[in-house]
């Protein structure tokens, strides 16, 4: 099991949307690499640690 930090703008989607929803597909990543380990690396199970970029307040 591995552990991946993840981040959102909460205008775009927001921790209450991941509650509702339980579970989404992520598009929109630019990032080659970031794309390549959420497409190759990340399996059911693994834990995610999720917070909002550019939220008030921070943190």
């Amino acid at each position: 099991m591995k552990y991946w930090l993840m981040k959102s703008e909460p205008e775009v989607f927001s921790i209450d949307d991941l509650k509702k929803n339980k579970k989404t597909h992520w598009d929109g990543v630019r990032n080659y690499q970031a794309r390549n380990f959420m497409k190759n690396e990340m399996m059911k199970g693994d834990k995610v640690i999720f917070y909002h970029s550019n939220a008030d307040p921070s943190g």
